[in-house]
């Protein structure tokens, strides 16, 4: 948990630094990462050496970010739409984030999903653990697998809840999953 804990502050103090990310092929290409599309249903993935995959919705708005400016991606921003990130622990052993205007999601090596809509940030653990949290608040909570939370800009406990099987799969369905 103290792991976690010490990801999202850290997310929460480097935020400044996404809105001056490349935009999200040039920043893959320059970190050796491809960028694949993908008809139906329509999405980008951008695989990276360093074992990080992103799966974007087809109008998914985001950044992928190289926070250390070390040439590798190191977290994504999401404005709108859906992501599906994989991250291979081994390979990415400093971990991984996603912000959005409601939440940041940290961790270590997982796959999970992250939808923003309507003022809402949505968060689905398919494999391993995840940590999410709001930008202003140093509380958070985990997740496992099949566990989501929805977060508003208010600013209400965060309430984990094991997802409907439905509601799982017409996210990643959204992802070509």
């Amino acid at each position: 948990m103290r792991v976690f804990l010490n990801i999202l502050l850290g997310a929460v103090a480097s935020l400044g630094a996404i809105y001056v990310a490349a935009p999200d092929v040039a920043l893959a290409q320059q970190g050796g990462c491809t960028v694949q599309r993908i008809a139906g249903p329509p999405r980008q993935i951008i695989r990276c050496p360093d074992g990080v995959v992103v799966t974007a919705e087809l109008g998914a708005h985001f950044n992928l970010v190289d926070r250390d400016r070390d040439g590798r991606v190191d977290a994504l921003s999401l404005r709108s739409k859906a992501v599906l990130v994989d991250v291979d622990r081994q390979k990415h052993p400093n971990g991984f984030d996603v912000t959005t205007p409601q939440a940041i999601a940290a961790v270590r090596g997982t796959r999970w999903a992250v939808d923003v809509k309507n003022g809402t940030t949505s968060v689905l653990v398919v494999r391993g653990r995840v940590a999410v949290a709001r930008p202003a608040s140093r509380a958070s909570v985990v997740l496992s697998v099949g566990e989501g939370v929805d977060v508003s800009s208010g600013s209400g406990p965060l309430t984990v809840r094991r997802w409907p099987p439905a509601r799982s799969a017409a996210l990643l369905a959204r992802l070509g999953q």
